[in-house]
């Protein structure tokens, strides 16, 4: 049985969330990206959506400031 891989980092302000995930290169170095999603609900299921309206651009704005923030403190590979 496979396991999903979960995300290491979640920013989320009101209904948009950026997920931070970590990949593997080749020579074992990791390597941050991140996806971006607004969340809402249908009855009792959550679901996402790539698509954000005018009032929801500012905290997309937001979420990809902190998000950035986390992947380059926690990046092995800090420039000095």
């Amino acid at each position: 049985m496979t396991t999903k891989q979960k995300p290491v980092h979640t920013v989320r302000m009101g209904k948009v969330k950026a997920s931070i995930w970590a990949n593997q290169s080749d020579k074992g170095i990791t390597r941050h990206n991140v996806t971006v999603c607004r969340i809402y609900k249908v009855g009792d299921d959550w679901k996402e959506s790539s698509s954000f309206g005018r009032d929801e651009i500012p905290l997309l704005a937001k979420v990809l400031d902190q998000a950035h923030t986390w992947m380059f403190e926690n990046s092995k590979a800090k420039s000095e």
